[in-house]
């Protein structure tokens, strides 16, 4: 528990007080965020906030986990740890390259979708393949073929093509997730933070009740490997987007941008996938998933119907437009988030105590 509290704090110092060195930098090299002209009116008045401050909380993470392995003293970088901060260090160059793009050329669109999607399909593939042919001693691989919910399901075994397929999948829904998720100040980061902070419990559960160490009773244990570096990344990763939330609150001083919001949101989906708990994911991150299908049932009526079902997608937006503050929203959409994430955990844990009834 020493090196994942040392891992949060480590990010959170390095981001709080790194984010305003960036944001001189970011302002010197005229790195703005565009607005879309289509969007809300008053949004235009937040048009060349620094943008790409996903690089701060990137960065952060990356040497608060170092530190966290010198404070536990053994100096040994995992091959999980290793993967999930390649997976969040890839989605967020994906996302770098995209803000880059719209800066250059003065736009609020970057990469067009095709390219978007070939970058993070690649990361994606990457990620998938070391995830599933890398063993430990044990024979345990950083995430399994078969489908997870609380653990493993016997019954869903996928394939190893079916189970990369999957895997890209995952990564790249929840990175689009949280990605439509960010278009107010701060509404993506404190859900995010939330969802990391549950990984960070589920993490180190299972680093305490791992099978062939610990078992608790009736045998009860958890077939993962390195769960505590999982546990120790989701810690620096939540501490990391605390120290920038400082910056992030209303009104935002700098935006994660798709560098953040790509990278924060794969490195999620990888925690989903090296804990086995994907299909948990859907509750955990249910506000991500509420605003995502906002946008899909808006271009499914809308292509078939000519209708909107909401004035504006994503659902943030259909509020802003309803008269609703925009301190308002996103505190309401953190409320929500917060209820998604305690019934995760309850979940999780639920199956423990039911092992303790019988």
């Amino acid at each position: 528990m020493r090196s994942v509290l040392a891992a949060a704090f480590v990010a959170f110092v390095v981001s709080i007080f790194g984010t305003p060195v960036a944001i001189r930098y970011l302002h010197r090299l005229k790195f703005g965020q565009e607005i879309r002209e289509e969007g809300p009116k008053h949004h235009q008045s937040k048009r060349g906030t620094p943008t790409m401050g996903g690089i701060v909380f990137i960065l952060a993470t990356v040497i608060a986990y170092v530190v966290a392995q010198i404070v536990i003293g053994d100096h040994r970088i995992s091959p999980t740890a290793v993967t999930l901060l390649g997976l969040f260090v890839g989605m967020g160059a994906v996302g770098f390259v995209d803000d880059y793009i719209k800066i250059r050329k003065k736009r609020s669109l970057g990469l067009n979708k095709r390219g978007k999607l070939i970058g993070q399909a690649v990361v994606a593939a990457a990620f998938a393949f070391l995830a599933l042919n890398l063993p430990d001693e044990q024979g345990y691989t950083i995430a399994s073929e078969k489908l997870s919910f609380i653990r493993d399901l016997d019954w869903a075994h996928l394939t190893q093509v079916g189970a990369a397929l999957f895997f890209a999948f995952v990564v790249i829904a929840a990175a689009n997730g949280v990605n439509l998720t960010d278009g107010l100040d701060g509404l993506a980061t404190g859900p995010s933070i939330m969802v990391l902070l549950g990984y960070v419990l589920i993490g180190f559960w299972q680093y305490r009740h791992i099978c062939g160490e610990v078992a608790g009773p009736n045998g009860y244990c958890y077939t993962v490997r390195d769960p505590l570096d999982t546990a120790l990344i989701a810690a620096a990763a939540a501490g990391a987007l605390a120290g920038f939330l400082w910056w992030n609150a209303p009104p935002a001083r700098l935006f994660m941008g798709d560098t953040g919001a790509l990278g924060i949101g794969g490195l999620i989906a990888g925690l989903a996938l090296t804990t086995r708990t994907t299909l948990l994911l859907l509750i955990l991150g249910g506000l991500f998933v509420i605003v995502t299908m906002s946008v899909v049932i808006q271009i499914i009526s809308f292509r078939s119907t000519g209708k909107r079902v909401f004035r504006m997608a994503p659902l943030q937006h259909h509020f802003e437009l309803a008269g609703w503050q925009e301190t308002t929203i996103v505190v309401r959409f953190w409320i929500i988030a917060g209820f998604f994430v305690a019934a995760g955990l309850g979940i999780f844990f639920a199956d423990y105590l039911n092992v303790l009834q019988q």
